[in-house]
């Protein structure tokens, strides 16, 4: 079982999953202009409308991801990153219940996410899919770019789903 605890990004496995996370970004899109290069730097990750979790198995790191603030009802995904040791062990799926579920407590009626248009990141693409996530316009400050594909779900109101899930 996985513990997912906020992160302040003072711990030496979490900087080198975030480096290792834009690294390999860039490493899928190589031909992409720095204008569509949209993950967070570590002192984006520190900003005040973003809050990072990281995912520990044990004593290691196994992933993390991040949810940036748009507006009261809207969220973004940030940083959803698994570690190499940790792949297709389910992850990145609670992560990203995590985030739905912070996401509800929040009030969020909107939950939203920019990942690279490249073949790289069809396995990403999938994945959101599979969850629920839909393609859409752009949001927030971002713009049409032919580098990006841009993806949301809404967010049910908790005693809603509470009641779905008990009748």
């Amino acid at each position: 079982m996985l513990r997912i605890i906020e992160d302040d990004l003072s711990h030496p496995a979490m900087i080198a999953l975030i480096r290792a996370h834009r690294a390999n970004l860039k490493a899928l899109a190589p031909q992409s202009p720095p204008q569509s290069h949209h993950a967070l730097t570590l002192d984006g990750l520190r900003a005040p409308d973003v809050t990072l979790w990281g995912a520990w198995d044990g004593e290691v790191l196994a992933g993390c991801v991040a949810l940036k603030t748009l507006d009261a009802s809207h969220g973004e995904i940030k940083s959803m990153r698994t570690a190499n040791s940790h792949l297709r062990r389910g992850v990145a799926t609670q992560l990203l219940a995590h985030v739905g579920d912070e996401a509800r407590h929040r009030g969020y009626r909107r939950l939203s996410l920019e990942t690279g248009s490249q073949p790289g990141f069809a396995p990403a693409r999938a994945f959101y899919e599979r969850h629920g996530f839909r393609p859409c316009s752009p949001f927030g400050n971002y713009v049409d770019d032919p580098n990006s594909v841009y993806m949301t779900r809404a967010i049910e109101p908790a005693l809603h789903r509470n009641l779905a899930q008990n009748p």
